[in-house]
């Protein structure tokens, strides 16, 4: 038998043994990988850098009279959050939706920061 087919039986006995969060994690990190993004585990403070990934939540924080829409991006490997200052709602930002993002990231209360970062919606696959 061939590498081929040995790499196939391995990943389909991985594809029916592991958590189908795992796959979805590494699907979301090579996805990112392709589309030429960072993955969020190796971004540093400081650096300009895209990230692609997956909106877990999405929520308005009214912070000292200006709104501030926070968003969690999940890209595989570590969450970034994503910050629009002044902004109640942003049309197509919503959980569970993909989309790229670019911008400086910042460390905030230990966590990584993107603020009001360019996006792209992504088509859904």
């Amino acid at each position: 038998m061939t590498n081929t087919g040995g790499g196939y039986w391995r990943r389909l006995v991985r594809r029916l043994t592991t958590d189908v969060s795992e796959l979805d994690a590494d699907d979301l990190s090579r996805k990112a990988v392709e589309v030429g993004a960072v993955r969020a585990c190796d971004c540093k403070s400081g650096e300009e850098v895209t990230v692609l990934g997956r909106l877990r939540s999405v929520e308005l924080c009214p912070r000292d009279a200006a709104a501030t829409l926070e968003a969690e991006l999940y890209d595989g490997t570590e969450g970034v959050t994503l910050v629009w200052l002044g902004r109640r709602r942003i049309a197509g930002i919503e959980p569970g939706r993909t989309i790229k993002a670019r911008g400086r990231i910042a460390v905030r209360d230990g966590r990584k920061v993107l603020y009001n970062p360019y996006y792209e919606l992504q088509n859904a696959s």
